[in-house]
């Protein structure tokens, strides 16, 4: 309640002559990233002034004090001059039926593995969507210029990069609409879509529709629905996504031509995307049993290498430029890296809902919602498990009660913002089938992945003592040589256990002896 309360007040002040708001903030309070421009846009549609302060025990209340003497000297001014500027409320622009024909729609990036199948799956349905590059520097510096600074490294990453598009003058502005992804939970993303409306306002794009992606029916507009069949392409397109995520991660680190993990990977993007444009379920089947075939017979080294699991903040985790490219990086330093799927995310939002129903304020539709969005998603990768359980090299993903049953030894499910219990529950999973060394990522500003994430590595080290847990935090300002720098201490622990387990390991940065065989390969080539 505490925003609706702070929001009440600011409307209050803009019907009175003589009255100015001043917000004070706690220095490392998430929800005042939002708050603070709602109050601000508030108070300037009526030609207040916005001051606020942020306060911690570090606070100096001598510069509080000049701020509070400037407020008072603009009000006087103002009071002598008659100034009042009122600003026009800002009306959202729906994207019509007509729009779907003409306009084409700009689409952050988020994970390329998925997203450019997710693309041609809009594309079935009629949208002209385009998938926006990989982010430039440049792009997160137009998101810090127009996005709170206490908001998250992956709304400053997305509207940055959707501004930068805009601006390039590549795209007709009188046709071009873009779209993000709202989630209506407890977390900050739910209201990128407002950061993102306020951001093109203030940049001079005000007339650009702007769509949200949802599943819980806000923001109608009738030239942009997500249909029943939009997100049953959607969900095969996912797990073409974490098929192919998996098994290259699996195996290109082992590869013993240099390059064909990735010419394979390309050769079934293409066959992928022409099966999502066609439809044919039986090509479907075929992709899938090709797939795990064909990484299953690729031609690999018997080295052994450390794994390491990359686990955190949706975006941070799968977005390259977001994580400073980490399974780029953490392969060049001698390890294999386990990204989990991003289907499980979804799954954990199902199961979120059969908790509501058991112990908050769920209704029984909650219930049935929840155990039959689980029950489809799982068996909509029924076929990828069935392949990847009989394959030589790969591992299946558990099921979602699985990894409810392993957080909850430990901590509440009933942590339900931002990854909540499940960033926890991955990090036990990965540590259960015997990865036990982890990335825990998150953007610096995420406060619930810190506490399900950050702040459980102590409890995860104290249960299971193999655990070779770092945590990295992702912004703007971010030191991508204290990045490296963590995670080489991280792979320097990985190999002293492996050293101490009686293997031989040369220093990190130059050529070392891998620790892990790979399932299988010896039945696969000899040297």
């Amino acid at each position: 309640m505490y925003h609706s309360r702070l929001y009440a007040a600011a409307s209050f002040v803009t019907t009175q002559a003589r009255l100015e708001l001043v917000q004070l903030n706690s220095f490392g309070c998430g929800l005042d990233a939002i708050t603070s421009d709602q109050v601000q846009e508030i108070l300037s549609s009526k030609g207040k002034i916005y001051t606020i302060l942020k306060i911690d025990e570090g606070t100096n209340l001598g510069a509080a004090k000049i701020r509070i003497r400037s407020l008072m000297a603009v009000m006087s001014e103002n009071e002598k001059n008659g100034i009042a500027k009122e600003e026009p409320p800002h009306k959202r622009i729906v994207f019509t039926k007509e729009m779907k024909n003409h306009h084409t729609i700009l689409c952050p990036q988020m994970s390329p593995m998925h997203f450019e199948f997710l693309q041609e799956v809009f594309k079935t349905d009629g949208y002209n969507i385009e998938l926006l590059p990989t982010v430039e520097k440049h792009a997160v510096d137009e998101g810090v210029k127009y996005v709170n600074n206490d908001a998250c490294y992956p709304a400053i990453i997305v509207i940055g990069q959707l501004l930068e598009a805009l601006q390039s003058g590549k795209y007709d502005l009188n046709h071009t609409s873009v779209v993000i992804s709202q989630t209506g939970g407890g977390c900050r993303a739910t209201n990128y879509i407002g950061l993102l409306r306020k951001a093109l306002n203030e940049a001079g794009f005000e007339n650009i529709p702007v769509l949200s992606a949802n599943l819980y029916g806000t923001e109608k507009n009738p030239g942009f629905k997500i249909t029943v069949g939009l997100i049953k392409k959607a969900i095969k397109a996912v797990v073409y996504g974490d098929l192919l995520m998996r098994v290259l991660h699996r195996v290109r680190p082992y590869e013993r031509v240099s390059g064909a993990a990735d010419l394979l990977y390309e050769k079934w993007v293409k066959r992928c995307k022409s099966q999502i444009i066609t439809g044919n379920k039986k090509d479907y089947k075929d992709n899938l049993h090709g797939i795990v075939e064909e990484f299953d017979r690729l031609e690999i080294t018997t080295a052994r290498k450390p794994r390491v699991g990359v686990v955190g903040e949706i975006l941070v985790k799968y977005h390259p430029t977001a994580n400073n490219n980490i399974v780029k990086l953490l392969e060049n330093e001698g390890a294999e890296v386990l990204l989990p799927d991003l289907l499980d995310f979804f799954l954990y939002c199902a199961y979120d809902l059969i908790y509501k129903y058991q112990y908050l304020s769920g209704k029984p539709s909650h219930l049935f919602l929840g155990k039959f969005f689980i029950h489809y998603l799982e068996n909509s990768r029924k076929v990828m498990n069935a392949l990847l359980a009989k394959s030589r090299r790969f591992n299946t993903p558990s099921s979602i009660y699985h990894k409810a049953s392993l957080a909850s030894k430990i901590m509440s499910l009933g942590h339900h913002c931002g990854e909540g219990w499940f960033l926890t529950a991955e990090m036990i999973d990965l540590i259960k089938s015997g990865v036990a060394n982890i990335v825990c990522v998150q953007p610096f500003g995420c406060l619930p992945n810190h506490v399900t994430g950050k702040g459980m590595i102590k409890e995860l080290k104290r249960n299971f003592p193999q655990a070779n847990i770092t945590a990295l935090d992702y912004d703007p300002g971010a030191s991508e040589v204290n990045q490296l720098n963590r995670l080489k201490l991280m792979l320097s622990v990985a190999f002293k256990n492996m050293k101490g387990a009686g293997e031989s390991t040369p220093a990190l940065g130059l050529p070392r002896t891998p620790v892990y065989q790979l399932p299988g390969d010896n039945l696969l080539m000899q040297d």
